[in-house]
């Protein structure tokens, strides 16, 4: 790997050229073909015995000129280039220049793909590969010393453009994916917040804490009673985006689900089921790498993040099924399942999203579910949302961002089902009917009916069990480039 990825304006010598192809042509474009001087390196590995442009393979001739393939040009997507370019930086790592080239804008086929979208495409995939999480490397590591910066450039404006952006959203999904992979004995709810502080004043953003005695005193039922087991108390962060000047009038508020560790509470995770849930963080840690986005792209929107920090751990003090806690919007809810804490903490964090930051929309990640998973595996993730222009706007950032998304349903029936014999809900459903869309249906309790709202569950797509072309084992950050997508189609 290399220890950063950096755009250049201006092609540095000695650069790695790269051209790119595809499979049923092998033709490199008329432009290059006939005036670059690279043209007979780049012919020259194109004549690679077998060879077939199929998406991230790579023709090399002589270490300084690559050809990569993009498959077929009739399966081209942003996806697809997002890919072939992940392989490319495993081929550059094999090299370790200090620079490379992309002569790439020609080749792409304007109707599928325009050409500052495929720049941004092609840094995402450069730089989403290129990471790793090695904070705790020891002594007995055998990772291999990264290569130092890589530099970027390319041949056209309109790519070069898109470059720039997409750097800046992997470095903020990475950002996303470090503090994901940050192990529950140094991250906690004070280290998030103390993360968030750190990021508010690298980025201009503002941030305000609302600790574990506040969140009493406004009687954040939910976030008090899931985090009051742990030493680390739990606590409320929220980072505010508000440019001079914004597009339109509009606040948008992103909520992510921050439990830093999920032990079950009292309804305790068994038979190893506690391994992995440093990851029941991944929403919160979605929303602040989309906020770095936000910020660093200076995108002209009034946005705020939440994050409800909590650490469900058992002691003598936490909460048990069968309790009755009181929630910030006043509705009570009956505990039968300490391990559904994170729709409580949710809960409070929508409710002060819509009645004390007044915002215009909300949208919130979690991972939420299991059932989210059974139903739609590590393929996409689910979205409940009854407002249409919300829900338009959510699929064409999910379009966008390459980060899939599937519509489930949230009928009166799923809210009924909720409702609770000794207090006004409760907060899991014993009969596990419907068990994704409980999750759905609890917090639709939280926010006023006429408030644009979705939640995201990203159970299934939040962290992988194996290693793809995008993504080491480990989290992915995903949720931080749909997010910023979204909050860019506000400034429009």
């Amino acid at each position: 790997m290399f220890k950063s990825i950096e755009f250049a304006s201006k092609p540095a010598k000695n650069a790695v050229i790269v051209a790119a192809v595809f499979a049923e042509e092998l033709k490199l474009p008329a432009r290059l073909d006939a005036g670059k001087p690279d043209r007979a390196a780049l012919q020259s590995a194109l004549k690679t015995p077998g060879f077939k442009g199929e998406c991230g393979e790579c023709a090399v001739s002589d270490s300084t000129h690559i050809v990569l393939g993009l498959g077929k040009k009739d399966e081209f997507t942003a996806d697809a280039l997002r890919t072939a370019a992940a392989r490319l930086i495993r081929r550059l790592d094999r090299i370790a220049p200090k620079a490379t080239h992309l002569l790439i804008a020609d080749t792409i086929p304007g109707r599928r793909l325009d050409v500052e979208s495929a720049g941004r495409a092609m840094a995402e995939g450069l730089a989403l590969a290129n990471w790793r999480f090695d904070e705790f490397a020891g002594k007995a590591s055998k990772n291999k010393p990264a290569h130092p910066a890589l530099a970027i450039s390319s041949d056209d404006s309109r790519f070069d453009e898109g470059i720039e952006s997409g750097l800046a959203l992997a470095e903020a999904t990475n950002y996303a994916r470090q503090i994901a992979a940050t192990p529950p004995n140094v991250c906690n709810p004070a280290w998030v917040a103390s993360e968030a502080r750190k990021l508010a004043r690298s980025t201009g953003l503002k941030c305000t804490v609302i600790d574990y005695a506040a969140a009493v005193k406004r009687g954040m039922g939910g976030i008090v009673n899931v985090g009051k087991g742990s030493a680390s108390k739990p606590c409320l962060v929220m980072l505010e985006h508000k440019p001079a000047k914004t597009a339109r009038h509009a606040t948008l508020a992103l909520v992510g689900k921050t439990i830093t560790y999920d032990t079950g509470g009292y309804s305790l995770k068994i038979n190893n089921g506690m391994k992995g849930m440093k990851y029941d963080k991944c929403g919160g840690c979605a929303v602040l790498g989309a906020m770095a986005a936000i910020a660093a792209l200076k995108l002209p929107v009034h946005v705020v993040g939440l994050l409800p920090c909590a650490e469900n751990m058992v002691s003598d003090d936490s909460y048990r099924p069968d309790d009755i806690i009181s929630m910030y919007n006043g509705v009570t809810v009956e505990v039968t399942n300490t391990d559904a804490e994170g729709r409580l903490v949710l809960a409070d964090a929508i409710t002060y999203a819509d009645k004390d930051v007044k915002a215009t929309h909300i949208v919130e990640l979690s991972t939420l579910t299991g059932g989210i998973v059974v139903a739609l595996g590590h393929f996409c993730a689910g979205v409940f949302c009854n407002h249409d222009d919300l829900l338009k706007r959510v699929n064409a950032a999910a379009e966008s961002s390459g980060e899939k998304i599937w519509r489930m349903p949230l009928w009166s029936e799923h809210k009924e089902f909720m409702r609770s014999q000794h207090a006004d809900l409760i907060n899991s459903n014993p009969a596990r009917s419907a068990h994704p869309v409980q999750g759905a249906a609890f917090l639709d309790y939280f926010v006023d009916a006429k408030t644009p709202f979705a939640h995201i569950d990203i159970a299934g797509v939040g962290n992988t069990e194996k290693d793809t072309d995008l993504a080491p084992t480990g989290p992915t950050g995903w949720g931080v480039r749909m997010l910023f997508d979204l909050t860019r189609s506000f400034a429009r």
